[in-house]
């Protein structure tokens, strides 16, 4: 084409050649760069809206971000493995402490927040697995531990709420949740029982399926820190009991949850004494609580029909009270188990002669005791054992424990 082309052919030309590679090069400038992580994003727009030197409209901006973080429940905001902690309010340092840091025990692990210039917002940025839920607390000035007040999640703990930090691809189990329109069993008030192997009275509560009266030898789950396992904010047994029965999935069982709290002081706490492989502790169940529970319920007195569950004291518990008798307990279950409090529990389980048939072991990877449950779990493989064990992206909390109160109830009662 010569210098003398008309017009119409100019516009084809431009059509044809010209206009593809301009709208390419459009999109490329245009087009949103997802290789900027958005939590980058959010703390250069707050870097950005600090430096305004217009107080007003510096505060202007700054309210309009964190109402937005407050109205989409972003405060932690999270973003595929990465965790950005927020507070904000006027203080000299802010840190944030809880499973992560062994609730600021293990030092190691750097939670202190950094003050944006030009606001009072702070911050942390960290990193866990994508599927991580963790508890934590918001320090202010060293020794003031609050709830996060931006994030409406939380988990009770035996010592009340504490923010729980949820990572993108973690799953909340629904069978914790009570469902209005299906029947539920029914849990006693506290039962006293005096024992002379303890030399003191004991309380606990029995949960009963609904239909009871009509069944017949039904077995039995026994757990220690008993008060916690059937609280609905913590252990929430019984709600997934009821959801489990109703769906069809388990056999209807009997649940004896054992206090470790005196009865005449509430605020007495014997677990330390009682779940530390004590003999009158393991007596007491065997001697005088199960032949209270098969005289008083419809329930099943072989041992393949009795299990003993408990956490952290009360996982090392169960495994002392399964591998020293398994003729009485021929299932354990055993969470986050705290077997550094008593190491003798490895030697009892190396060398037991006779060992429970069903074992189920879980733990959390941050924060837990993780390497006790490997190193036991080591032993299971050495002996050859059959056992379901478990690890989750959580710490040593309750709502690690309750979410894996289905996958204890499916493995030793499922259909």
């Amino acid at each position: 084409m010569d210098a003398l082309s008309s017009g119409p052919e100019l516009y084809q030309l431009f059509m044809r050649y010209l206009l593809p590679v301009l709208c390419v090069l459009i999109l490329s400038v245009c087009a949103p760069k997802d290789d900027i992580p958005e939590i980058d994003t959010l703390i250069n727009s707050i870097k950005e809206t600090g430096a305004i030197s217009d107080t007003s409209e510096r505060r202007q901006e700054l309210d309009q971000i964190w109402e937005s973080l407050i109205s989409n429940n972003q405060v932690p905001f999270t973003e595929n493995e990465t965790a950005l902690f927020l507070y904000r309010g006027e203080a000299e340092s802010v840190s944030w402490n809880g499973d992560f840091n062994n609730w600021s025990g293990n030092t190691d692990v750097k939670t202190s927040g950094e003050n944006i210039d030009g606001t009072d917002i702070w911050m942390w940025k960290t990193t866990f697995p994508s599927d991580a839920r963790l508890d934590y607390k918001v320090t202010i000035n060293g020794d003031n531990w609050i709830l996060d007040p931006a994030n409406p999640h939380q988990q009770w703990s035996g010592f009340g709420p504490n923010s729980e930090l949820r990572m993108p691809d973690w799953e909340q189990e629904i069978l914790t949740e009570a469902v209005p329109e299906i029947p539920t069993g029914s849990i006693s008030d506290n039962i006293l029982i005096y024992s002379d192997a303890m030399g003191y009275p004991i309380h606990y509560r029995v949960y009963l399926p609904n239909g009871y009266e009509t069944m017949e030898n039904l077995p039995v789950l026994y757990t220690t820190d008993g008060q916690e396992y059937s609280d609905p904010k913590l252990g929430a047994v019984p709600t997934v009991l009821d959801n489990l029965i109703h769906q069809q999935r388990i056999t209807p069982v009997v649940v004896v949850f054992v206090s470790p709290l005196n009865p005449d002081n509430g605020s007495e706490n014997r677990r330390a004494d009682e779940l530390g492989n004590n003999e009158g502790y393991l007596s007491f169940f065997t001697d005088e609580l199960i032949p209270m529970i098969e005289a008083s319920y419809n329930v099943d007195s072989d041992a393949n029909s009795r299990v003993i569950l408990g956490t952290s004291l009360g996982g090392l518990n169960a495994a002392f009270f399964a591998f020293s008798r398994p003729d009485i307990f021929n299932g354990v279950a055993i969470q986050a188990p705290a077997f550094w409090y008593r190491e003798e529990i490895y030697d009892i389980a190396r060398d037991s002669e006779v060992q429970p048939d069903k074992i189920f072991m879980s733990v959390g990877t941050i924060g837990d005791n993780t390497d006790d449950a490997r190193k036991m779990k080591r032993i299971f493989e050495n002996k050859d054992l059959e056992f379901v064990y478990m690890e989750t992206n959580e710490g040593h909390s309750w709502g690690a424990w309750g979410a894996q109160a289905d996958d204890i109830l499916l493995h030793f009662f499922g259909k």
